[in-house]
């Protein structure tokens, strides 16, 4: 009896299923008013997103990474002056000083300036790529199209 039932529920259910469907080819027009500000909330929170965009892959030089305090602020003098359009961070780990330059989208610009560093002769020892997250600027998401 259960299963005559369930049959019968599942037969009227789907012929309601069937029922839905419209056979006559009439276009339904669905006019949407809207408040002209969402245009511009809608382009200004699409900037806000761009900005936060600020993080990716990329690479930077570990330029020293020295106990000697007075040779590690003479270097990061050295490159604050010769490349102020690039980041120099500097952070101790005990006993170490590690000097870390520059935020790189491409390998290619991080060898150039790792030669040019090499070329002021203020390094003594070598200088390595590092692949770590980088931070972007703004001027740098407009040249890679990102803005």
């Amino acid at each position: 009896m259960k299963k005559i039932i369930s049959l019968f529920v599942l037969i009227i259910g789907s012929a309601n299923v069937w029922s839905q469907i419209s056979s006559s080819d009439t276009a339904i027009v669905v006019n949407v008013t809207k408040d002209p500000r969402l245009d511009l909330l809608v382009k200004v929170q699409a900037d806000i997103n761009g900005y936060t965009m600020r993080f990716a892959k990329g690479y930077r030089l570990l330029v020293l990474k020295s106990n000697d305090r007075d040779y590690s602020m003479k270097v990061r003098a050295y490159l604050l002056q010769h490349f102020p359009e690039e980041k120099v961070m500097m952070t101790y780990q005990s006993p170490f000083i590690k000097l870390k330059f520059g935020d790189f989208v491409d390998k290619k610009d991080a060898e150039k300036y790792r030669d040019m560093i090499i070329k002021g002769g203020v390094v003594k020892d070598n200088i390595y790529i590092v692949s770590e997250t980088i931070e972007l600027k703004p001027d740098k998401l407009k040249e890679l199209g990102l803005l």
